[in-house]
């Protein structure tokens, strides 16, 4: 994995243990991002003048690819949130090693029990990248739901989140304020972009 483009553009990021790199898949650990799907993602950001000089939450964020891509390119802020320790570990260096450390926040957490950030900033993009475990169900009242109807909270008025979940998931097209406006898919994954409604 490395950073795609930017100011620290083509940086190598270090990696969890082998062990931790595949187990998101069956509920904890990392989920790597490939560069290929990193790329056309920020692609589809670009349309939305995302993420330059916006405030960014990386929900469930592993090593940090996708906070530290979205800084290397403009983002003012990152608070990323990760609840493995040892995975944490691993983004901590990873921020040291871009020069990131003032411009982010680690919080060691579950993004499902933590709720809402506690920082009480308005983030302009989130990114919410559970493991696949944790996206089979996407109803209202699952955790997944629910943690995207609290998110408007937090948005700007034009903001937007970012969720990547296995193919398969079908997400609702509205979670509380939010609603979906786009959704790819890249192989195996979809990724839905979700923005509050002009209504609200």
């Amino acid at each position: 994995m490395r950073i795609i483009a930017g100011t620290k553009r083509g940086m190598k990021l270090l990696s969890p243990p082998p062990l931790l790199h595949f187990a998101k898949q069956s509920g904890g650990g990392s989920w790597p991002i490939t560069d290929r799907v990193k790329e056309s993602l920020f692609s589809v950001l670009y349309k939305y003048d995302l993420p330059n000089e916006e405030i960014v939450a990386d929900l469930f964020c592993g090593v940090g690819s996708l906070g530290l891509e979205a800084l290397s390119r403009g983002a003012e802020y990152v608070t990323f949130v990760e609840q493995d320790t040892k995975i944490a570990e691993v983004l901590e260096k990873n921020i040291t090693k871009a020069g990131f450390v003032k411009e982010s926040k680690v919080i060691k957490a579950n993004a499902f029990k933590f709720g809402l950030l506690p920082d009480g900033r308005k983030y302009g993009l989130i990114f919410v990248d559970p493991p696949y475990a944790d996206t089979k169900e996407a109803g209202q009242d699952s955790p997944l739901g629910k943690l995207l109807s609290n998110a408007s909270e937090q948005l700007t008025a034009n903001g937007i989140v970012v969720v990547r979940t296995e193919r398969r998931t079908e997400l609702l097209n509205q979670y509380g304020l939010l609603q979906i406006i786009e959704r790819r898919q890249w192989g195996t994954m979809a990724v839905t972009i979700l923005r509050k409604r002009t209504d609200a």
